[in-house]
């Protein structure tokens, strides 16, 4: 049966994730899920953002009466094995930038593809190593003024106005921005949501 825009249903609100779905020509609507995202007590970060992942699926599928497919995504930055959610305020911007400077991290991203009718439910984890040149306190000051570190995990967005601080990459770009379009795409491929001859 050819997927529609109904049937593969995004639970979240982030317009970066949206793009990346465009891009891949997947066909899908959004309603984005609101959950509770701290980690559980002595939770390691890949499990911690799979959970999310996968209760943000199962929240949109338990409140739409519509749609087939469910997608759940959680992203995370990952430093010395400490997770780095987005910040409180400006000054735990400052915090994180600051302690991200000059160094390499790792950026989790975490999707669950959700099957309401089957209730069967595959994620996985990809993982993306990124390096920082070392910032001045001026730039990071100036890119904590535009705002855009504040609904971001690690106080970052590649895809905006932090590309210039990275310096290398090892891994999925789009991971990092958010959504690993290859994988998830594998992924609905595999449990039927998007069947390969449909793409053009």
């Amino acid at each position: 049966m050819a997927a529609t825009e109904s049937s593969i249903v995004l639970a979240s609100a982030s317009p970066r994730r949206s793009e990346l779905l465009e891009l891949a020509t997947v066909r899908f609507r959004v309603a984005a899920a609101d959950i509770p995202e701290a980690p559980l007590p002595g939770e390691e970060a890949v499990a911690h953002a799979l959970r999310l992942a996968e209760e943000k699926a199962r929240a949109a599928a338990a409140r739409e009466t519509d749609g087939h497919y469910f997608i759940g995504a959680d992203t995370i930055v990952v430093l010395d094995g400490r997770i780095m959610g987005k910040p409180v305020d400006e000054n735990d911007a400052v915090r994180m930038l600051t302690e991200l400077s000059g160094k390499g991290h790792e950026v989790v991203t975490a999707y669950a593809v959700l099957d309401k009718q089957s209730n069967v439910c595959i994620k996985r984890a990809v993982r993306t190593q990124v390096v920082f040149k070392p910032l001045s306190q001026q730039e990071i000051a100036d890119y904590v003024k535009t705002g855009c570190p504040m609904d971001k995990a690690g106080a970052y967005a590649i895809q905006g106005g932090a590309a210039h601080f990275v310096r290398e990459i090892h891994g999925s770009y789009t991971n990092v921005v958010g959504l690993p379009t290859c994988e998830l795409v594998e992924t609905l491929h595999t449990i039927g949501a998007w069947p390969q001859e449909e793409q053009h």
